[in-house]
């Protein structure tokens, strides 16, 4: 089994991986919208003295998205190669519409099309100026033919 830590993926919040390679499967750790060396939670709206007032949970998954492929990338494998998805919503009434949208603009229906369990959560780690309210974790298969293989 070999442990990942990713060079440009925003740094985990805790004593943890990146990734964890085990047989021909690479799995992930819950992974937020931080950008690497920022503690910036990107689409938060926050008020003079701090306080968040809006957030985007289009920013917030997108920047998640760029996370997770640079560390599938680093790790040797890619996007396509998602098996299985991972979503922690903190407010699933409000963000549904525009998480299903953005949702499936990175997983179109078709042969790559992972497998997807969404819950909502009463909170999730802050790690940084503001909460965030999208979280997700993958698995990934490491061989590229099992992608492509019905």
């Amino acid at each position: 089994m070999t442990i990942h830590r990713s060079e440009h993926a925003a740094e985990p919040l805790g004593p943890y991986p990146h990734a964890r390679r085990a047989g021909g499967l690479l799995f992930l750790s819950g992974i937020g919208p931080r950008k690497r060396g920022s503690k910036d939670i990107p689409g938060a709206v926050v008020d003079a003295t701090g306080r968040l007032v809006d957030y985007s949970i289009e920013a917030e998954m997108r920047s998640c998205f760029e996370n997770i492929r640079t560390i599938l990338n680093e790790s040797g494998s890619r996007w396509e190669s998602i098996v299985d998805v991972q979503v922690f919503l903190t407010d699933m009434k409000r963000d549904w519409p525009t998480y299903n949208r953005v949702y499936a603009e990175f997983f179109p229906p078709g042969p790559h099309q992972p497998t997807r369990t969404t819950v909502e959560v009463s909170a999730l780690p802050t790690g940084g100026n503001t909460p965030i309210h999208f979280e997700i974790k993958v698995v990934a298969s490491m061989n590229s033919d099992a992608a492509t293989k019905s």
